[in-house]
């Protein structure tokens, strides 16, 4: 992409640039003008997840800004695993859009970027006026401690989560073999390539295994070319997993850090879009049917059939069409 914009360039030309964060920097791709949205990736990503939102916001009359979350890509990377505690990964957003010279914006994210929002808009409602959620619907602060929750999942296997937490033991599996390692992960959870419904998850681990045994293997998605694998897996074998991986070992400190908000709705106007093969939408159907509480200003929500967890980069030009009209609605 083009470092400078020109011109009639303006439009469609995007910049990469370094803002300082809490986290120490935070890099960003930035396209088009006008009214502030931020996109926040989830794992095991980086900005480059929304390449095809860029450039349909800019078009649509938008300043649009894609980060790497602290930890990934090009952002800082603390060394301290306490480092990446909800609490910090708002407050690295909330500076992106000061670094920017801007007061508010919308904030839209995908995966563990859907959570890092909701949480912005509920912790900073003066910085962020609306939020869109991708696969992931919000659930509020409390219940029970997620490390226990988790735990009882899987019966006799492990669930991905509980996997992530000791730190090296995903890495000891990942690391060796970053780009077969995402291109089976990205398989696993696409509709086009996702196991049948009588196969074993791909979210649990037999115990003594490892999470890649039941990826599937053989071809990539459709919507993901092997220029697109080398660029999130160069990523990934330049900066470690350690970094992604620390966000899942901070859930226990979220739920002490976030006591006081147990329960709490986020009201700003809301869109949610979630696959309808995702497991996300179907483990957390609850946190679906409890929007009329918890996004009390919910705008819009749809379930794309036939499309998976990666839904930006699945269904591109469908999540354009809802993204544009949302935002606009929000004029």
């Amino acid at each position: 992409m083009s470092q400078q914009a020109t011109g009639s360039q303006q439009a469609t030309a995007a910049t990469h640039r370094l803002v300082a964060s809490p986290a120490g920097r935070i890099h960003l791709v930035e396209q088009g003008t006008g009214p502030l949205v931020l996109l926040v990736h989830g794992f095991p990503e980086s900005w480059y997840s929304w390449r095809r939102q860029l450039p349909a916001l800019a078009a649509a009359g938008y300043r649009a800004v894609a980060i790497d979350v602290r930890g990934y890509g090009r952002s800082s990377k603390p060394t301290d695993p306490a480092a990446y505690r909800m609490l910090d990964l708002v407050e690295d957003n909330a500076a992106v859009v000061h670094a920017l010279g801007e007061r508010s914006a919308v904030i839209i994210g995908h995966d563990w970027g859907a959570t890092i929002a909701a949480h912005c808009a509920l912790l900073r409602p003066d910085v962020f006026h609306a939020v869109g959620l991708l696969s992931v619907p919000y659930a509020p602060p409390g219940g029970p401690k997620p490390s226990e929750v988790f735990a009882q999942m899987g019966g006799d296997e492990e669930f991905y989560v509980s996997y992530f937490q000791q730190p090296g033991r995903a890495e000891a599996e990942i690391e060796p073999d970053v780009r077969g390692w995402l291109a089976g992960f990205y398989a696993a959870l696409s509709a086009d390539t996702m196991p049948g419904p009588d196969a074993p998850s791909p979210h649990f681990v037999r115990r003594g295994r490892t999470l890649r045994d039941r990826f599937p293997t053989g071809r990539l998605p459709s919507w993901l070319t092997e220029h697109d694998l080398d660029v999130y897996a160069g990523e990934f074998e330049r900066t470690g997993m350690t970094g992604a991986l620390a966000r899942y070992r901070s859930m226990d400190r979220d739920w002490a850090d976030l006591a006081d908000f147990a329960g709490a709705p986020v009201p700003q106007p809301a869109l949610f879009v979630g696959g309808g093969l995702d497991a996300s939408t179907t483990w957390l159907a609850d946190a679906i049917s409890a929007f009329p509480t918890t996004l009390p200003g919910l705008r819009a929500a749809h379930l794309l059939e036939g499309c998976g967890h990666w839904i930006q980069q699945e269904r591109p030009a469908e999540l354009n069409r809802l993204l544009t009209e949302w935002l606009a609605s929000l004029a």
